[in-house]
């Protein structure tokens, strides 16, 4: 299949299993209300037939046309479904926008239309009603607004799948962003995945190597993770305190006194959408993608943790030349242990060892013992993800590579070690590096040495500064051991 059409097929799919709610129907009690099983499947149907018939007439159309008019009737289809499909998605909120949101970075393959379309859920999902968000912030706060901000804007600065933010000043007047959840999402995200095996059985349809139910239950538990505003600020002040002082990340203070479960409020951080970073001179692309690169491996390597999310919509390009990282509510803790288990599989791969790889990669129980491949096949299928790091030189990052680890990590039918592997509790949330990050350098087209990189930061390795990125960091480090930050 063309990657386009399974990409499409995949938003699809989602499409299908979605329910649709309007903001402008009358409310029944709550602005997101589950709809019942039949109304689900009502609203499934419609969507499928009215894209199949449009299909369907756009083919019709193309047999006896030129070829400049089929690649007309073709663009327009293009646009139509994106529109369809997003705004679904869009309108729906939940569990499944949030399947959009994490389809519109991974893969440059879809037709533009649909991606462009898809990249706008990241920020700008359609926002519940202004009196509404500031009734639900009084509400979940338990006092009147005027009793906590000097002002507060009605309308949201962004909106996504899970809740909204208002720009607002406080009584001793901080600037301040206030994340308020929609009030229902809870009972809207149950209804989206409380047919778990009809939504894998979709899934699979589209992957064969996917192992959905395993996708569902995960996305299940970090959603119901993320829907607990305390539990993200908890690990949003364990990454402020980490990062305080740091020259290039800038993690925004938590106000813990104006959060709760519903509601999350921090600093404020004046700044630019991080997809602007795209239309950037080649040395502004490079240094933002070694910020990334650095915050992630850094995080991991060093404090034990991991942002899960790692998509366009929870960066920020602040005004002051850092990146601002903003959504903490999916963090994966490690244990020293585990993050050993990550190096063992680096310095085998790093040493060229297929053996060594292989009798590894079997014990921390991410292949398979007695998968019929020889060791030097099972070293080259899994070097792909180790493809930047392999060797000490500059790698430059490409659409193709981050796509290519897209179809390796799903597509069973053309890489048959994909049906020997498996995916650890432990590794599945580095996996999202492979299709998140990966992808967002992909697009950045960054070039950079990234195994002296990794060297700065893989604790057994402690590698001295490679770049002046890397000297600024160490000023930091060594101002941090000596008390100073």
């Amino acid at each position: 299949m063309r990657r386009s059409t399974r990409v499409g097929a995949v938003l699809g799919v989602v499409a299908a299993a979605v329910w649709v709610r309007r903001w402008s129907q009358p409310p029944s009690g709550s602005p997101i209300e589950a709809l019942s099983t039949a109304q689900r499947r009502t609203e499934m149907a419609r969507l499928l037939a009215r894209r199949a018939a449009d299909r369907g007439f756009t083919r019709a159309r193309s047999r006896l046309a030129s070829d400049e008019t089929r690649r007309r009737l073709q663009a327009d289809l293009e646009r139509r479904e994106a529109e369809d499909v997003v705004g679904a998605l869009g309108e729906m909120k939940g569990a499944l926008m949030k399947l959009g949101q994490m389809a519109s970075y991974l893969d440059e393959g879809m037709p533009e239309p649909m991606r462009e379309a898809l990249a706008g859920l990241r920020a700008d999902a359609p926002p519940m009603p202004s009196d509404l968000a500031l009734t639900e912030i009084e509400r979940s706060l338990g006092r009147p607004l005027h009793e906590m901000f000097a002002a507060i804007d009605a309308e949201p600065i962004a909106a996504a799948s899970i809740g909204q933010v208002h720009r607002a000043v406080t009584l001793d007047g901080r600037e301040v962003a206030v994340k308020v959840q929609y009030p229902g999402i809870a009972r809207a995200i149950a209804a989206d995945l409380d047919n778990t095996e009809r939504l894998a059985m979709l899934l699979g349809m589209v992957y064969p190597g996917l192992n959905p139910e395993e996708l569902v239950e995960e996305l299940r538990a970090r959603i119901n993770e993320e829907l607990d505003y305390r539990h993200e600020a908890k690990n949003q002040i364990l990454f402020a305190d980490y990062y305080d002082g740091h020259p290039h990340v800038w993690i925004p203070a938590v106000h813990e006194d104006l959060s709760t479960t519903n509601v999350l409020t921090t600093e404020f951080v004046p700044g630019r959408p991080f997809e602007e970073i795209y239309r950037a001179d080649r040395a502004e692309r490079e240094r933002v993608a070694e910020i990334l690169y650095r915050f992630v491996f850094r995080s991991l390597n060093r404090q034990y943790v991991f942002n899960g999310d790692p998509h366009p919509g929870n960066y920020l390009l602040a005004d002051d030349g850092r990146v601002a990282f903003l959504d903490f509510g999916l963090v994966k803790h490690f244990e020293q242990q585990e993050v050993e288990q990550f190096a063992a599989l680096i310095r085998a791969m790093i040493d060229r060892d297929p053996a060594e790889f292989r009798r590894t990669a079997e014990e921390v129980n991410v292949l398979r013992p007695g998968a019929p491949f020889e060791d030097q096949d099972i070293f080259d299928w899994f070097a792909s993800y180790y493809e930047l790091i392999l060797d000490d030189e500059p790698v430059t990052v490409t659409t193709d590579y981050s796509v290519g680890l897209l179809y390796q990590t799903f597509d069973a039918k053309t890489h048959a070690i994909l049906k020997h592997t498996n995916v650890p509790p432990t590794f599945a949330l580095i996996q999202r590096i492979n299709l998140g990050l990966f992808s967002i350098l992909g697009q950045l087209g960054a070039t950079a040495n990234w195994r002296a990189i990794s060297e700065e930061l893989w604790v057994w390795t402690d590698a001295p500064p490679s770049t002046p990125l890397g000297e600024e960091e160490a000023a930091w480090v060594a101002r941090r051991a000596a008390g100073a930050v």
